[in-house]
């Protein structure tokens, strides 16, 4: 943790460490987007040493997630922080859980370029290539959002998720015709799609991010995209 320079005040100590908790979660955001372009790219070139050194990096995102909630029990433990303190923390808390997840959801797309090695050459639909470019942009929104503490912008991140489930459900229909008309690109086609349920689960997590920021300001959860109610359906 940052040593308190002598004569400094409590607060100010505070701040200097919440300051530094918010550049760890931006950090690791940046390095989860690195991840995400880096998988997709070797998706499309079936790249299988480049989602081999992806995965390989994924121990070092486990190690930051466990080092920020480590700091963020501390200073609850040690600082006394009043209630929008808090928040912070706890925020940065959940924020790095969600955050270490996408890594994962990145290592998900690098495993199925490497089991893609042997399936014959299947041309990337244009749908997962939209999906690919919503999920980057609510990803870097949301790190914006959470930076600049913009809940306009936070707000705009959680309708775009809207937005990748129509061309999810399209992709998925898509792959189902590839297959049915060329049954031999049917194993490509498969990974394609969990490569592609990786991308969606990025774009939901991105969500929670943006949950986070509004619950900085105002002290309340508020789920910005809830699932539809399937109780009534047969």
């Amino acid at each position: 943790m940052t040593e308190r320079v002598p004569g400094s005040s409590p607060r100010a100590a505070l701040d200097d460490e919440l300051a530094h908790l918010k550049d760890e979660i931006l950090r690791m955001g940046d390095q989860i987007d690195s991840a995400l372009v880096r998988a997709v790219t070797a998706l499309r070139e079936r790249d299988a040493q480049a989602a081999r050194e992806i995965i390989s990096h994924d121990t070092d995102i486990n190690a930051q997630r466990f080092e920020v909630e480590e700091r963020c029990l501390s200073l609850i433990a040690t600082q006394q922080p009043a209630a929008s303190d808090l928040r912070a923390i706890v925020a940065a808390m959940n924020m790095v859980n969600d955050l270490e997840r996408m890594g994962d959801h990145a290592v998900g797309i690098s495993k199925a370029v490497i089991r893609m090695q042997d399936d014959p050459p299947l041309e990337i639909p244009v749908e997962f290539t939209r999906i690919y470019d919503l999920v980057r942009t609510m990803l870097r929104d949301a790190l914006l959002s959470y930076r600049d503490q913009d809940l306009k912008l936070a707000r705009k991140v959680a309708d775009l998720d809207n937005e990748i489930d129509v061309h999810y459900r399209k992709l998925f229909r898509d792959l189902l015709a590839v297959m049915a008309n060329s049954p031999e690109t049917s194993g490509a086609a498969v990974r394609l799609q969990f490569a592609s349920h990786n991308l969606e689960r990025i774009a939901d997590r991105s969500t929670n991010l943006v949950e986070r920021v509004i619950f900085l300001s105002s002290g309340e959860m508020e789920e910005l995209n809830p699932e539809p109610d399937d109780s009534g359906l047969n």
